[in-house]
């Protein structure tokens, strides 16, 4: 029977010279650029007389496509007391999961709520990001924050497109002084979960030692990169599959950005389902002798049964996205004769059940970035400030969903 599993794996030591893992997960770091020009009538912080902060939010109230149901909402926040914190949002990507949570059909719903001051409730989209603290309240300054902290959002669903926020200690993971220095915001705002979905899910199904392979579909994606580059750090081996495209010249260049970062093999999805793959990859690993453990997927359908084949018994199939939209068919003689393990991973689940796995696990990525053993994803920054009109933001999140974008969107915010 195809198993559902997630066993705690020990964090890779980060200073380790024989690389042999048994790890966890997490990522990435902005480029340090420019913030936006300090001018008063373009930046400015507006904060009442009674301490008032007042801010902005992409919201919604029902759920459709971002374009037609996205607004930008203005709200005031009260002074932060007892275990309250304000929040001011440094940066805060556009991930699918965002757009698909929008839409309604992501399995983690935002918290719709009345208290940003409007009659109906909306709710604020976006699940990852980084933010400081800008003021707080005594019990969470007793519960060891303080102003200037920089925090991640714990779980998903607290709504990151947003200026500023009220939140208490229960929604956040504070990331340690040591752990942001040489780290841009933009840096810290990506690594929640592309590269701790890449880092648990080489970590925690199946031990791999230096040597063994792994295969993975949507090798081109955050988590695909981010995959690649960890199990380079880990002296593992990879076989990479992407889209075939229809221009050849774009495709070799997409191979090469990818074996540039650490990837072994790249090959097309058509390659993939061609009839002499299983020839190639016995050629590849040493005529057979060195196993392929681990497969990675995020596409669904026939690729990812051909991924499937090309696993040695015992091997595990970890599947934590469905792009193609087509369902996962899984052969009985790969349960019954190769016994072959099946998983279904889910970052947001897994952070929410180990908290303390993902606040080292995005330590550990943080430190090989700034080894340079970690590098940041092509990025498409997309400045926020306060007069910034809502239009804008919600083109640059239209311009996400219809693939018009040459890195991850993210929002970088000025003085706001």
């Amino acid at each position: 029977m195809a198993s559902k599993t997630l066993s705690p794996a020990p964090l890779i030591p980060i200073l380790s010279q024989s690389s042999k893992c048994t790890s966890q997960c997490l990522r990435l770091r902005p480029s340090s650029r420019p913030s936006l020009p300090p001018t008063s009538h373009l930046q400015r912080r507006h904060i009442s007389a009674y301490g008032y902060e007042q801010a902005k939010a992409l919201a919604f109230s029902n759920y459709g496509e971002p374009p037609q149901v996205l607004s930008l909402h203005s709200h005031s926040i009260s002074p932060a007391h007892g275990n309250l914190m304000t929040l001011r949002f440094l940066a805060s990507p556009i991930n699918p999961a965002d757009i698909n949570q929008i839409q309604g059909v992501y399995p983690s719903k935002p918290t719709f709520t009345t208290s940003l001051g409007t009659a109906n409730p909306i709710a604020v989209a976006g699940n990852e990001g980084v933010a400081e603290v800008i003021a707080l309240g005594d019990k969470a300054k007793s519960e060891g924050f303080q102003r200037g902290d920089w925090v991640l959002m714990r779980g998903p669903g607290f709504g990151t497109w947003r200026t500023h926020a009220s939140a208490t200690s229960k929604d956040v993971v504070k990331l340690e002084e040591r752990a942001r220095e040489g780290i841009s915001p933009i840096q810290a705002g990506t690594v929640s979960v592309n590269p701790c979905t890449a880092y648990r899910m080489l970590s925690d199904f199946v031990h791999l030692e230096e040597g063994d392979w792994f295969i993975q579909n949507g090798a081109n994606s955050g988590v695909g990169r981010a995959v690649i580059q960890l199990g380079k750090v880990w002296e593992f081996k990879s076989v990479n599959v992407i889209r075939g495209r229809e221009d050849k010249t774009g495709e070799e260049r997409l191979k090469k950005s990818l074996y540039d970062i650490g990837a072994d093999v790249v090959i097309t999805d058509s390659e993939l389902q061609s009839q002499g793959i299983k020839d190639q990859i016995k050629e590849w690993t040493n005529g057979g002798r060195e196993p392929v453990k681990l497969a990675l997927n995020c596409v669904n359908g026939k690729p990812a049964t051909a991924l499937a084949k090309l696993l040695n018994p015992n091997g595990h199939f970890v599947t934590y996205g469905a792009m193609s939209k087509q369902p996962l068919t899984i052969p009985a003689s790969m349960l019954i004769f190769k016994n072959i393990h099946f998983h279904g991973f889910w970052v947001s689940q897994w952070a929410e059940w180990h908290p303390e796995e993902k606040k080292k696990t995005v330590e550990h990525v943080l430190e090989l970035t700034r080894q340079g053993q970690f590098k940041d994803i092509p990025v498409d920054e997309i400045r926020w400030g306060w007069e910034t009109k809502g239009e804008e933001l919600i083109g640059a999140v239209k311009g996400t969903l219809e693939g018009y974008r040459g890195g991850k969107g993210v929002f970088v915010f000025g003085k706001t």
